[in-house]
C-alpha cells in the first residue's frame, strides 16, 4: 500500500485511473452542528440544462489522454542546459519516450524513441514486481533515466537493456551492458556514479559495477542460498517505505553502501494468478502481519569489490532499514533505523571505514501514534541537517546543527515536501498547505530569518515543485478546477521562465470539446463527532427545480491520502455527472495533511472513525433539497473497497447500493510494515484485528453489493475476496461480483476500465439508482 508519510503514494488508491483530486476557487463553506447547511452555506441552485457534449466512459479511458500530455520525470541536466522529461504518446497514452528541451536553442526534441529501440523482450519477473511496487505496472517504453554527471548523455533502461543517449538525439547501447551473458531482461536499478565514470546495477541477486566502456563485474559474493539478495530493496521497503533501491554511491564514486537481506525466515505464500488462458501459481516470500521480516544488513564496499565492512545497526535484528545517505563530503554514512513497532526512528552516524555507528538523534512517536517516514530532509555541506518532523503534532521543518534543534516552520498546517536548499544563499524551499488545507503552495524562507515565509506560487492553483541539486531553478507542476496539470520552469523567486507543458484546454486539446459542459466543484465542511472539520467536495449536473438527484459517493478513507483538494479532478467525475449523478467525496479522520491528532485516530481502530465520518457525509447529503435520499450509492477501491464493506455492515440502509473494488477483508493477510504500523502486532493484539476486519459482520450486509477484484492482484491478494465470498454465501447474503482474469490491483486498460465502470452503472440501474433527476414521489425520490 506504500503509505508512509510525505511521499507521493497511490497506496491502496491506485484505483481511479483518471481521477485526480479536485480544486475550485470558491471558499470553503460550513455546516451547522447537525450537519444541515448553515445559513451562509452555498448550495447548487436549480438551472436549466444546456446543450453540451457529454463525456462518455469510453472517451475517459481512450487515447489521447483526455487530461492532455502527462509528462513524468521532469529534470534539469547537471549543467542546467537541458530540461528532460518522459512524455507519453498521443496514440498510446501508456507509452513514454524521452524528450529534451535545449534551453539555449529554445526547442524540444525526442532524445530516445522507445519504439525504435525496443527489443520487445518481456520484463523479468523481478522487474515486473518492482514496477507494481512503484505503481507503474501499466506503463510502457521508458519509465526512468539517469543523467551523466557531465550532462552530455543520459542512461536509459529499456526492456531490460541499457542505452546511453547522446544529446545529438542518437542512442547507442552501453558497451558490455546488454552483451554480458545472462543480462537479458535481468538488469535492475541501474545508476551512474556521481562523477559519471562508473555504472552499478543489480543482476541475479548480486551488485555489478563497472566503467561505461567495459562490461561490469559483480562486487558482491555468490551466496549458496537463493534467499539472499545484495543491492536490492526488500518487498517491505519497496511497497511500504518508498525505498526502491538497495545500494548507494559515495560522492567520490570510490565506494558504495550495499544492503544485503536474507528472506529465508519470511513465510512462503502461494499466490495464484488467474488469467484468461490459464492459471499460474507463485511461491512468494511474503511477510504477513505478525510473521518474520527479512534479516537486513548494510555493508560498505569499494567499487572494485574489496574492503567490505559491515555497518553496526545495533543488537536488535528485527528492524527496518529505512533510509541511507552519504554526507556531502563522503566522510559519514547516515542510516535511518526504524523499530518494528514503528514508534522510534534513530538516525545513525556511521564511520564508513570501520562500520562503527552511534545514534545522532531519535524521533519518537507520541501515545497512540506511529512514525511517518519522509524524504523531506537534506544534509548540508556545513554539517547541519534540514529535517522534517511531526514532533509538535504537525509536519514541520527543523534544522539540526551541533546537537541542537531550531524549528524553521510552525503552525497548524503541514509541510508537504522539502523542495530544495540553496546552501550558498541560506534559503529553503518547501511545499505546504499553509494558506489552505485543500491547496498546496510553494514557499521559501531564509535560514537566518525563518519566521519570514514567502509564497512563490499562484494561490489560484494547487502546486508542487522540484528543484535542481543546488536549488537554482524550480520546476512547478500545478492544476486548478478548470486547468489540467501543467508545468513550468521558474527562477528562485517563483517567476515563470518558460512553459514545460502549458497544456491549455483550447484548440486541439483532447478535453476542449467537453469544456463547455465542465462542472466546477463546490467545497464545504461538516463536523465530525470530535468537532473536527471534515472537508467535502461536490459536483452536480444541471439541477432542475423540484427534482432530486442520485449521488455517487467516492471514498478512499485510509491513512496518508487526501482526496478532497482544490485541483484538477480529472474526467471521471465529469463523466459520472454527465450520467445525471452528483459526485461527492469527503475526507474522514485518518486522512492526510491535517496533523497527527486528526490522522492517528485510526490507531488500533481501522474501520471505526473513518466509517462514521463517511456515514456522516451521507447523512448530510440526504438533508439537501436536491438530493434523492433513496438513490445514494457508495464506491471505493482497495482501502476504499474495505470502507464500502464496513459502511454496509455498520448501518444497513444508509446507502442504496455499495461497490467494493479489490477490498481488504482480513488485515492479517496484509504485510507487516503497513498493517502493524496502524493496528499493531496481531500476536499481541488479536482482538484489534478481529474487530478491524470485514468478515465477522459480513452477514449484516443487507444492501445491494457489487464486489470487483482482479484475479492476479499481488497487492490486496484475491484471497481477500474469496474469503468474503465464502462468508457471504455461508450467511446466505445475496451479492453480485465481477472478476477480471489476469488483472492486478489497478484493473486497467482502455477497454477493461470502460467495462468496469459500465458494470458499475448497470448494477446501479438494476438496483434503483439510475442517473437523472426525479420529482418527489416519482419512482423513489424522497
Amino acid at each position: 500500500m506504500r503509505t508512509p508519510h510525505r511521499f507521493l503514494t497511490a497506496a491502496l488508491l491506485l484505483t481511479m485511473p483518471a481521477l485526480v483530486p479536485s480544486r475550485l476557487c470558491a471558499e470553503p463553506q460550513t455546516t451547522g452542528p447537525s450537519g444541515a447547511p448553515a445559513k451562509d452555506q452555498a448550495v447548487p441552485q436549480p438551472h436549466a440544462p444546456q446543450a453540451t457534449t457529454a463525456l462518455s466512459l469510453e472517451r475517459v479511458f481512450a487515447s489521447p489522454a483526455i487530461n492532455g500530455s502527462s509528462p513524468r520525470g521532469v529534470r534539469l541536466s547537471p549543467d542546467g542546459t537541458w530540461l528532460t522529461q518522459l512524455r507519453n504518446r498521443a496514440d498510446e497514452r501508456e507509452r513514454y519516450d524521452l524528450w529534451g528541451f535545449d534551453r539555449q536553442a529554445g526547442n524540444w526534441r525526442m532524445l530516445v524513441d522507445s519504439k525504435a529501440l525496443s527489443s520487445g523482450r518481456a520484463l523479468s519477473e523481478a522487474e515486473k514486481m518492482q514496477r507494481e511496487r512503484q505503481r507503474i505496472g501499466d506503463l510502457k517504453g521508458i519509465v526512468s533515466y539517469d543523467w551523466a554527471a557531465d550532462g552530455k548523455s543520459v542512461l536509459v533502461p529499456l526492456d531490460g537493456e541499457l542505452f546511453l543517449a547522446g544529446l545529438d538525439g542518437k542512442a547507442s547501447a552501453i558497451p558490455g551492458a546488454s552483451a554480458v551473458p545472462g543480462t537479458d531482461g535481468g538488469v535492475l536499478n541501474p545508476a551512474l556514479g556521481p562523477k559519471g565514470g562508473r555504472i552499478a546495477y543489480v543482476r541475479d541477486r548480486r551488485l555489478w559495477v563497472g566503467p561505461l566502456d567495459a562490461p561490469a563485474q559483480p562486487i558482491t559474493p555468490v551466496e549458496a542460498s537463493e534467499t539472499v539478495h545484495w543491492g536490492e530493496a526488500e518487498f517491505a521497503a519497496q511497497e511500504e517505505m518508498d525505498r526502491q533501491v538497495g545500494f548507494w554511491w559515495a560522492p567520490d564514486e570510490t565506494r558504495l553502501a550495499v544492503e544485503r537481506f536474507d528472506e529465508a525466515q519470511v513465510g512462503v505464500v502461494t499466490r495464484t494468478s488467474i488469467g484468461g488462458a490459464g492459471t499460474s501459481t507463485y511461491q512468494q516470500r511474503y511477510p504477513a502481519a505478525g510473521t518474520a521480516n527479512v534479516e537486513a544488513s548494510l555493508w560498505v564496499v569499494k567499487a572494485d569489490g574489496s574492503g567490505k565492512v559491515q555497518v553496526d545497526l545495533g543488537p536488535d535484528k528485527d528492524i527496518y532499514l529505512a533510509r541511507v545517505d552519504w554526507a556531502p563530503d563522503g566522510a559519514t554514512l547516515y542510516v535511518q533505523r526504524l523499530n518494528r513497532a514503528q514508534t522510534q526512528l534513530d538516525m545513525l552516524a556511521v564511520d564508513p571505514a570501520t562500520g562503527a555507528s552511534h545514534v545522532l538523534f531519535s524521533e519518537k512517536a507520541g501515545p497512540r501514534n506511529w512514525i511517518n517516514l519522509s524524504h523531506s530532509y537534506r544534509f548540508l555541506k556545513d554539517g547541519s541537517l534540514v529535517w522534517w518532523s511531526e514532533r509538535d503534532r504537525h509536519g514541520h521543518l527543523y534544522r539540526f546543527a551541533k546537537g541542537k534543534w531550531q524549528q524553521l516552520t510552525r503552525g497548524a498546517w503541514e509541510v508537504i515536501a522539502l523542495v530544495g536548499v540553496d546552501q550558498k544563499a541560506g534559503r529553503v524551499f518547501f511545499a505546504a498547505n499553509r494558506d489552505d488545507p485543500l491547496t498546496g503552495q510553494v514557499y521559501a524562507l531564509d535560514l537566518a530569518h525563518p519566521e519570514q515565509v514567502e509564497r512563490l506560487t499562484d494561490a489560484g492553483f494547487d502546486n508542487a515543485a522540484t528543484m535542481d541539486a543546488k536549488a537554482q531553478a524550480m520546476i512547478v507542476t500545478r492544476s486548478s478546477d478548470t486547468q489540467p496539470p501543467q508545468s513550468y520552469l521558474a527562477d528562485v523567486a517563483g517567476k515563470r521562465v518558460a512553459w514545460i507543458e502549458e497544456n491549455r484546454v483550447e484548440g486541439e486539446h483532447p478535453y476542449a470539446p467537453y469544456m463547455a459542459g465542465h462542472v466546477r466543484a463546490q467545497y464545504g465542511t461538516i463536523k465530525a463527532a470530535d468537532g473536527s472539520d471534515l472537508h467535502w467536495m461536490m459536483l452536480t449536473p444541471p439541477l432542475e427545480p423540484g427534482k432530486r438527484y442520485p449521488v455517487f459517493t467516492y471514498h478512499y478513507g485510509g491513512p496518508h491520502m487526501q482526496v478532497v483538494k482544490r485541483a484538477w479532478h480529472g474526467p471521471l467525475p465529469q463523466a459520472v455527472v454527465d450520467k445525471g449523478y452528483i459526485w461527492f467525496a469527503i475526507d474522514n479522520r485518518g486522512s492526510d495533511n491535517r496533523g497527527t491528532a486528526f490522522e492517528s485516530q485510526i490507531w488500533h481502530a481501522m474501520g471505526t472513525v473513518e466509517v462514521a465520518d463517511q456515514l456522516a457525509g451521507i447523512d448530510y447529503l440526504k438533508k439537501l433539497p436536491f438530493v434523492d435520499p433513496a438513490r445514494v450509492a457508495t464506491f471505493g477501491w482497495s482501502y476504499g473497497g474495505y470502507m464500502t464493506l464496513k459502511m454496509l455492515e455498520a448501518r444497513p440502509g444508509a446507502v442504496a447500493a455499495g461497490i467494493a473494488v479489490a477490498p481488504v477483508t482480513k488485515w492479517d493477510l496484509y504485510d507487516t510494515t503497513y498493517t502493524e504500523r496502524y493496528l499493531g502486532d496481531p500476536r499481541q493484539v488479536p482482538e484489534v484485528y478481529a474487530k478491524s476486519g470485514a468478515l465477522a459482520d459480513a452477514g449484516k450486509i443487507a444492501d445491494p453489493l457489487l464486489l470487483i477484484h482482479g484475479m492476479s492482484d499481488d497487492n490486496v491478494v484475491f484471497d481477500n475476496s474469496t474469503a468474503l465470498i465464502a462468508k457471504l454465501q455461508a450467511e446466505a447474503v445475496p451479492f453480485e461480483m465481477m472478476l477480471y482474469p489476469g488483472q492486478t490491483h489497478a484493473i486497467g486498460g482502455p477497454k477493461i476500465s470502460k467495462h468496469l465502470y459500465e458494470t458499475v452503472f448497470r448494477f446501479l440501474d438494476a438496483h434503483g439508482v439510475p442517473g437523472g433527476g426525479r420529482a418527489p414521489g416519482q419512482g423513489g425520490g424522497g
